[in-house]
């Protein structure tokens, strides 16, 4: 079965279900108005504006995750979902493959969207405290910021398959991302730098002040997503009926 008709079948899943349009919609806001108010707080006013244009990626990435896992978790509601497009498509890696890659480009432009809006916003915001971030260190940080969001998607749905229930990866992940990351990760050190969700945020800034540079970081997040993905696809192959 060729995979262009089971991506677009899985295009259109994400199309009719509202609440994972919901969520795309929450990821866009979220992240534009964090961004926004967290530009005119006083102490971000000499911090670095390109980070502080985008800082509203640290919130709008639970939306992101959130609809990762709800992309999957909806396959698995009485299992009867899953079964119904297994029987469709047989080939498993296929139909995960197709899925993923839904995911994956449905995030990706509404990332990008929602990175150049949050970016405006924030420098608009910081007026002339903002030294204004150059235009290599701009695109870079948009265009890196909506990787990072379909990355973080990405890595909810390889684990939300993986664990068949969106309820159980959320539970895992957000307090991972809000609490995990900016309240232990502090006393961890450099260790901290490797987390998926530090890491990848390292492009955010013009000057990354941690153990990973930019690219870096984003490698290192892409490997948590590969192996979260990974996990999930054994799964589907060895448990799903």
């Amino acid at each position: 079965m060729p995979f262009a008709p089971v991506f677009r079948s899985e295009w259109l899943k994400i199309r009719t279900v509202r609440s994972q349009l919901a969520t795309l919609f929450t990821l866009f806001a979220v992240t534009t108005a964090f961004s926004a108010l967290a530009s005119l707080e006083p102490e971000h006013q000499g911090a670095d504006p390109l980070f502080t244009a985008l800082s509203g990626t640290a919130l709008g990435q639970v939306a992101a995750v959130a609809f990762g896992s709800l992309a999957v978790s909806a396959e698995y509601r009485e299992g009867a979902a899953v079964r119904l497009s297994l029987t469709a498509v047989p080939r498993r890696g296929l139909w995960f493959g197709a899925k993923t890659a839904a995911i994956a480009a449905v995030v990706l432009v509404v990332a990008l969207v929602t990175s150049l809006a949050a970016l405006f916003a924030g420098l608009a915001g910081l007026g002339d405290a903002a030294d204004g971030p150059t235009t290599a260190e701009s695109v870079r940080g948009v265009g890196g910021g909506a990787v990072y969001l379909t990355l973080m998607a990405l890595f909810a749905a390889g684990l939300a398959t993986l664990l068949r229930s969106g309820v159980a990866t959320l539970s895992v992940l957000v307090p991972f991302i809000l609490i995990v990351s900016f309240v232990v990760g502090d006393a961890l050190g450099a260790v901290a730098d490797f987390m998926p969700d530090r890491a990848g945020q390292a492009v955010l800034r013009a000057e990354p002040d941690g153990t990973l540079g930019p690219w870096t970081g984003l490698a290192v997040t892409a490997c948590w997503t590969a192996a979260a993905l990974l996990a999930g696809a054994w799964r589907l192959r060895r448990q799903d009926d």
